[in-house]
Protein backbone atom coordinates (compact mmCIF):
# COMPACT_ATOMS: atom_id res chain seq x y z
CA UNK A 1 0.00 0.00 0.00
CA UNK A 2 1.20 3.39 -0.72
CA UNK A 3 0.10 6.52 0.55
CA UNK A 4 0.38 9.74 -1.34
CA UNK A 5 0.07 13.29 1.24
CA UNK A 6 -0.70 16.16 -0.84
CA UNK A 7 -2.31 19.36 0.67
CA UNK A 8 -5.40 18.45 -0.38
CA UNK A 9 -5.25 15.27 1.22
CA UNK A 10 -4.39 11.54 1.00
CA UNK A 11 -4.60 9.11 -1.99
CA UNK A 12 -4.18 5.73 -0.97
CA UNK A 13 -2.97 3.11 -3.92
CA UNK A 14 -2.67 -0.92 -5.01
CA UNK A 15 0.29 -1.19 -7.10
CA UNK A 16 0.35 -4.10 -9.35
CA UNK A 17 3.77 -5.65 -8.90
CA UNK A 18 3.67 -8.84 -10.64
CA UNK A 19 2.39 -7.13 -14.27
CA UNK A 20 4.42 -4.38 -13.98
CA UNK A 21 8.01 -5.29 -11.77
CA UNK A 22 10.15 -2.78 -13.28
CA UNK A 23 7.86 0.05 -13.01
CA UNK A 24 6.68 -0.71 -9.45
CA UNK A 25 10.59 -1.11 -8.38
CA UNK A 26 11.27 2.24 -10.15
CA UNK A 27 8.07 4.09 -8.32
CA UNK A 28 9.12 2.36 -4.61
CA UNK A 29 13.00 3.79 -5.27
CA UNK A 30 11.61 6.99 -5.31
CA UNK A 31 9.23 6.35 -2.71
CA UNK A 32 11.79 5.32 -0.55
CA UNK A 33 14.77 8.01 -1.37
CA UNK A 34 12.32 10.73 -0.02
CA UNK A 35 11.49 11.82 -4.41
CA UNK A 36 8.36 12.95 -4.01
CA UNK A 37 8.44 15.21 -0.50
CA UNK A 38 8.03 19.04 -1.86
CA UNK A 39 7.01 17.81 -5.44
CA UNK A 40 3.60 19.40 -7.30
CA UNK A 41 0.57 18.03 -9.10
CA UNK A 42 2.21 20.28 -11.98
CA UNK A 43 -0.21 19.34 -15.15
CA UNK A 44 -4.20 19.22 -14.47
CA UNK A 45 -6.39 18.63 -17.18
CA UNK A 46 -10.08 17.74 -15.56
CA UNK A 47 -11.82 14.66 -16.99
CA UNK A 48 -8.40 13.75 -18.17
CA UNK A 49 -5.60 13.15 -15.48
CA UNK A 50 -3.35 14.64 -12.86
CA UNK A 51 0.59 14.92 -12.90
CA UNK A 52 3.46 15.00 -10.18
CA UNK A 53 6.58 13.85 -9.43
CA UNK A 54 8.85 15.85 -11.12
CA UNK A 55 8.97 19.27 -10.26
CA UNK A 56 9.01 21.10 -6.68
CA UNK A 57 6.93 24.33 -5.84
CA UNK A 58 9.82 26.50 -8.00
CA UNK A 59 9.38 24.13 -10.70
CA UNK A 60 13.16 22.94 -10.80
CA UNK A 61 13.19 19.18 -11.95
CA UNK A 62 14.88 17.08 -8.80
CA UNK A 63 17.43 14.49 -9.91
CA UNK A 64 15.95 11.67 -11.59
CA UNK A 65 17.36 7.97 -12.06
CA UNK A 66 17.71 6.63 -15.77
CA UNK A 67 14.47 5.76 -17.79
CA UNK A 68 13.26 2.34 -17.50
CA UNK A 69 11.63 0.07 -19.82
CA UNK A 70 8.06 0.41 -21.00
CA UNK A 71 5.90 -2.09 -19.84
CA UNK A 72 2.29 -1.49 -20.72
CA UNK A 73 0.54 -4.33 -22.25
CA UNK A 74 -3.40 -4.34 -23.20
CA UNK A 75 -4.13 -5.57 -20.02
CA UNK A 76 -2.88 -2.86 -18.09
CA UNK A 77 -5.67 -0.86 -18.87
CA UNK A 78 -5.70 3.04 -18.20
CA UNK A 79 -8.82 2.93 -16.63
CA UNK A 80 -10.30 5.85 -14.13
CA UNK A 81 -8.28 5.56 -11.22
CA UNK A 82 -5.34 3.83 -12.15
CA UNK A 83 -2.07 5.53 -11.77
CA UNK A 84 0.49 5.50 -14.90
CA UNK A 85 3.88 6.41 -15.65
CA UNK A 86 4.08 9.46 -17.71
CA UNK A 87 6.98 9.36 -20.52
CA UNK A 88 8.30 11.79 -23.51
CA UNK A 89 7.43 10.66 -27.46
CA UNK A 90 9.90 7.98 -26.58
CA UNK A 91 8.25 4.96 -25.20
CA UNK A 92 10.96 3.97 -23.00
CA UNK A 93 11.70 7.05 -21.18
CA UNK A 94 9.99 6.97 -17.72
CA UNK A 95 11.75 8.35 -15.11
CA UNK A 96 9.91 9.96 -12.65
CA UNK A 97 6.92 11.84 -13.15
CA UNK A 98 3.17 9.75 -12.82
CA UNK A 99 0.02 10.44 -13.47
CA UNK A 100 -3.47 9.28 -12.23
CA UNK A 101 -6.32 9.12 -14.74
CA UNK A 102 -9.36 10.61 -13.81
CA UNK A 103 -11.62 8.49 -16.79
CA UNK A 104 -11.49 5.81 -18.78
CA UNK A 105 -8.65 7.11 -21.48
CA UNK A 106 -8.78 4.10 -23.52
CA UNK A 107 -6.36 6.08 -26.34
CA UNK A 108 -2.98 5.84 -23.45
CA UNK A 109 -3.45 1.70 -23.79
CA UNK A 110 -1.12 -0.36 -25.32
CA UNK A 111 -2.40 -1.39 -29.13
CA UNK A 112 0.50 -2.40 -30.78
CA UNK A 113 4.82 -1.61 -30.46
CA UNK A 114 4.98 1.21 -32.61
CA UNK A 115 5.72 4.80 -31.41
CA UNK A 116 1.90 5.88 -31.82
CA UNK A 117 0.79 2.31 -30.09
CA UNK A 118 2.68 1.58 -27.20
CA UNK A 119 0.76 3.36 -24.80
CA UNK A 120 1.61 4.20 -21.11
CA UNK A 121 2.05 1.66 -17.95
CA UNK A 122 -0.41 2.07 -15.72
CA UNK A 123 1.10 0.26 -12.63
CA UNK A 124 -1.42 0.73 -9.96
CA UNK A 125 -4.90 2.07 -8.66
CA UNK A 126 -6.73 4.24 -6.03
CA UNK A 127 -8.12 2.41 -3.41
CA UNK A 128 -9.12 5.49 -1.23
CA UNK A 129 -9.00 8.98 -2.09
CA UNK A 130 -10.42 9.11 -5.24
CA UNK A 131 -12.52 12.23 -3.85
CA UNK A 132 -8.87 13.93 -3.66
CA UNK A 133 -8.30 13.67 -7.28
CA UNK A 134 -11.39 14.62 -8.05
CA UNK A 135 -10.71 17.95 -5.97
CA UNK A 136 -7.16 18.11 -7.75
CA UNK A 137 -9.07 17.84 -11.05
CA UNK A 138 -11.34 20.88 -10.46
CA UNK A 139 -8.01 23.24 -9.52
CA UNK A 140 -7.83 26.35 -11.49
CA UNK A 141 -4.77 26.19 -14.23
CA UNK A 142 -2.89 28.62 -15.97
CA UNK A 143 0.60 28.38 -18.26
CA UNK A 144 3.71 28.81 -16.51
CA UNK A 145 6.05 29.60 -19.13
CA UNK A 146 6.23 26.62 -21.81
CA UNK A 147 3.80 24.53 -19.66
CA UNK A 148 0.32 24.55 -19.40
CA UNK A 149 -2.55 22.83 -17.65
CA UNK A 150 -0.60 24.27 -14.38
CA UNK A 151 -2.43 24.93 -10.53
CA UNK A 152 -2.82 28.50 -9.94
CA UNK A 153 -1.90 27.17 -6.44
CA UNK A 154 0.58 24.39 -5.73
CA UNK A 155 -1.28 21.02 -5.35
CA UNK A 156 1.44 19.85 -2.73
CA UNK A 157 2.86 16.31 -2.42
CA UNK A 158 3.96 16.53 1.05
CA UNK A 159 5.15 12.96 1.14
CA UNK A 160 5.06 9.56 -0.62
CA UNK A 161 4.73 6.60 2.37
CA UNK A 162 4.86 2.77 1.86
CA UNK A 163 2.88 0.71 4.53
CA UNK A 164 0.31 -2.25 4.94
Amino acid sequence: MITIKTSEGDIVLELFEKEAPVTVKNFLQYVSSGHFKGTIFHRVINGFMIQGGGFDTSFRQPQALPPIKNEATAELKNARGTIAMARTSDINSATCQFFINLADNDFLNHRDNSSNGFGYCAFGKVTAGMDVVDKIAKVKTSTNGMHADVPVENVLITDVTQGD
